[in-house]
């Protein structure tokens, strides 16, 4: 086990001409809320499939708590992709068995309580649930993994501000306080709240890594004003 959950050097990734990521280098502590903040294209999704192994570096190294990217760091990282992988004639009992079989610390009942406190129906098949309900759905399968890093790539994105409040408490609520949550939102003032730290991207370059308190006290700022003043929102 290393000190640092995360830790990029050098990483870069290449589509053709595209770099989505060029010699990032970014180390994570355990223990963390942090944003992973920028504008659409600056390497936000790319980084976190490449945390999941999804994608393959170009050049450079990633480590999750000091192992690379494969077998054993699926039993470490638990992801929410920003587009669903789900079949969506699924029953959500379905998708939560699927979850147990699948990774040996998925908690069911975790899971059983998180979707009863919202009235879901877990014999109702994906595509009959509100964007908002699926969404909620994925993320307690995702919050119900005991891992030590969380990467959930856009969580709020196009659902309603009651959607949103339930999701920021399910992350919050539910994970070890010595796991990692890394979040890549554009939505910035609505998830602040919960972050401890931020790191800015662009153009696949690291701009800023700092935390939400240094921000307020030494800028006297929200996350959400300094990161409209650095990318000219």
């Amino acid at each position: 086990m290393t000190d640092m959950i995360l830790k990029c050097s050098a990483l870069s990734k290449t589509y053709g001409r595209k770099q989505a990521l060029q010699g990032l280098d970014l180390e994570l502590a355990p223990g963390r809320i942090v944003g992973l903040l920028g504008p659409n294209g600056s390497g936000k999704t790319t980084l976190l499939k490449l945390i999941n192994g999804l994608l393959t570096p170009t050049s450079g190294t990633i480590r999750i708590d000091g192992l690379p990217p494969g077998k054993e760091t699926k039993a470490i990282v638990s992801y929410l992709p920003e587009r669903t992988y789900l079949d969506d004639g699924m029953k959500v009992r379905e998708a939560i068995n699927f979850f147990r079989d699948f990774y040996s610390d998925f908690d069911s009942t975790r899971a059983a309580e998180m979707l009863h406190s919202l009235d879901i129906d877990d014999n109702a098949r994906l595509r009959t649930l509100s964007k908002g309900t699926r969404e909620k759905v994925q993320l307690i399968l995702v919050m119900s993994r005991s891992a030590r890093l969380y990467c959930l790539d856009e969580p709020i994105a196009g659902v309603d501000p009651a959607a949103r409040d339930y999701i920021l408490r399910t992350i919050i609520n539910n994970y070890d306080p010595q796991a990692t949550i890394l979040i890549s939102t554009h939505l910035i003032a609505d998830i602040e709240q919960i972050l401890d730290e931020v790191i800015f991207i662009r153009d696949g370059r690291l701009i800023m890594q700092r935390t939400v308190d240094d921000i307020r006290a030494q800028d006297g700022k929200s996350v959400d004003t300094l990161f409209r003043e650095v990318f000219k929102c």
